[in-house]
């Protein structure tokens, strides 16, 4: 029992000392007492110096409250922790007990990283944290911070702003409500609804949450984040940007929005190299373009967007498939100069153009620069058409020749002049009764159309034609079908969620390189005539 006794009084006597805190030494050339102002205190006038655990103080005059512990110092304040800390302010009140420091007007805070200026600041010396709630200012080497509360951390240099923070240097200007920024490194962490602007050329970067690394200008963003350039705005789930390099990536839902060119690219990666002009994206990539207030949409497994904007080039890689309300399209690469409006079509293309399908060896698109709507079409070698007959599923309008070049109306395709080895077979329905009448074959070096809402209308043949109509119980199986004739509708993007749907295999067929005869004049086209469901055939 004594035993017990005897380890429960070393304990307590341990706690007790333990729990004893030191005194603050201190002295001063006039050292006095006034119960009626001040009482309970000795008051300290004149070269007044105070030291407690590692920390000096000097200033003009104090109170010195011995059973609290507590220092209040007054004028010309200057606090000294260690040999890299220096203080001064107006006034400043430190408790021994729990060494905790207040001081306030004209404070200025100095560490090796970092000169901290605010009005009212406090030291906690035991967790070697700083703090102030009524604005304040840190100046590093490389930028100056300004928030309305801040809480910095000694030991890890690491500071905690929030409320109306702004970062500023030479190049940039970052806002924000929240962000953590260590001096030593200048690498800043931001969280809430941050920008940062350069201030030479006004590109800008939001974002929700991420990382800025003020001494690289290398960031990374993962929240809500947009980079908005002089020529574009990059949005995606996660952002990467080296401003020094002008390189940037993104990740997941990317959206590219060329401000110039009305141009907006899309996808799951994407890189983009500033300095070159130059967009590259990959996974699920689409090129919206914006014509006569529609939406075309081109896909392929590779988007590459090249040059300034009034010389920009678009270029699609693979499995390309092409969505417009009134235009679709597929093949496997296509280029787009945006400079011409000119549009190139390479292996295996395919075109719809309402109930017409379009294909050959190469199709290329000409759009008008001042309208940005379609103007024109050429197609280059073994040039087809065809449409399905209004009202059978196995017959089909045909025109083929060598080459073939239409021109749209008001974005639609109305008229088409075939040239070199045109064939053509269509057939006539009566236009009361929808009866099928005749077929007819018609064999011509060059032939006409014109069209109405993507039915043929008339033909007229430029020179002597050979032709001859079937009734529709003598029409020869060989005649049925020119030669080449595929029918590709089951290819057809019939809405914009077609184009994602992926082919097994790309066409990976040689581009053929042949030289194309250009006609010697282009005629001009005759007045539509009245739709009717007949086609009207014009001789010269």
């Amino acid at each position: 029992m004594k035993r017990i006794f005897f380890l429960l009084l070393v304990i307590s006597v341990s706690i007790s000392f333990s729990q004893e805190k030191k005194k603050i030494e201190y002295e001063a050339e006039i050292q006095e007492a006034d119960e009626e102002k001040f009482p309970g205190a000795t008051v300290l006038i004149g070269n007044v110096k105070m030291k407690h655990e590692g920390v000096d103080l000097t200033c003009q005059q104090a109170l010195y409250y011995r059973k609290e512990n507590f220092f209040k110092a007054i004028g010309n304040v200057f606090i000294k922790q260690g040999d890299t800390i220096t203080q001064t302010s107006d006034y400043a009140d430190y408790d021994a007990n729990s060494k905790q420091a207040l001081s306030w007007g004209n404070v200025v805070l100095t560490d090796p990283t970092m000169v901290l200026t605010t009005d009212t600041l406090q030291f906690d010396r035991i967790n070697q944290k700083l703090y102030y709630q009524s604005y304040g200012t840190i100046k590093d080497e490389t930028n100056t911070l300004k928030s309305k509360n801040g809480n910095y951390y000694l030991e890890t240099k690491k500071f905690i702003a929030t409320t109306r923070v702004t970062v500023v240097n030479p190049e940039h200007n970052l806002e924000s409500n929240h962000l953590d920024y260590y001096t030593e490194t200048g690498l800043a962490y931001l969280y809430g609804p941050s920008t940062i602007t350069n201030t030479e050329n006004q590109n800008r970067i939001y974002c929700e949450r991420g990382f800025y690394n003020t001494k690289t200008d290398i960031s990374h963003f993962v929240k809500n984040a947009k980079i908005f350039l002089k020529e574009r705005t990059i949005e995606g789930d996660s952002l990467y940007y080296d401003k020094k390099r002008g390189f940037a990536s993104a990740t997941n839902n990317i959206q590219v929005i060329d401000t110039v060119q009305n141009f907006i690219s899309k996808g799951n990666y994407a890189e983009l190299f500033e300095k070159k002009d130059s967009l590259f994206i990959i996974k699920k990539a689409v090129a919206i373009s914006i014509i006569d207030k529609d939406s075309m949409f081109v896909h392929g497994d590779t988007l590459l967007v090249t040059g300034k904007p009034e010389k920009r080039i678009i270029r699609t890689y693979h499995r390309v498939k092409i969505f417009k309300s009134d235009l679709q399209g597929k093949c496997d690469s296509i280029y787009t100069n945006q400079e011409t409006g000119y549009t190139k079509m390479y292996r295996n293309p395919v075109i719809w153009s309402e109930e017409n399908q379009i294909t050959g060896d190469s199709i290329y698109l000409q759009s008008n620069l001042e309208t940005e709507k379609l103007d024109s079409l050429k197609v280059f070698n073994n040039a087809f058409i065809v449409s399905k007959d209004s009202l059978s599923l196995e017959d089909f309008n045909q025109i083929k020749g060598r080459n073939m070049f239409g021109k749209f109306e008001n974005s639609k395709l109305k008229t088409l002049l075939v040239l070199g080895n045109a064939e053509s077979v269509y057939y006539n329905r009566n236009d009361e009764t929808d009866i099928l009448e005749t077929i007819t074959k018609e064999i011509s070096s060059n032939i006409e159309f014109t069209l109405d809402d993507g039915v043929i209308e008339t033909i007229k043949y430029l020179k002597k034609s050979d032709g001859k109509t079937y009734p529709p119980s003598m029409l020869p199986e060989e005649v049925r079908r020119l030669k080449g004739f595929i029918w590709r509708e089951d290819e057809q993007p019939k809405k914009m969620q077609d184009i994602f749907i992926q082919d097994k295999e790309r066409d990976r067929t040689p581009v053929k390189k042949k030289s194309i005869q250009k006609p010697a004049a282009i005629l001009d086209k005759e007045p539509s005539p009245k739709k009717k469901k007949g086609i009207s055939k014009i001789d010269n």
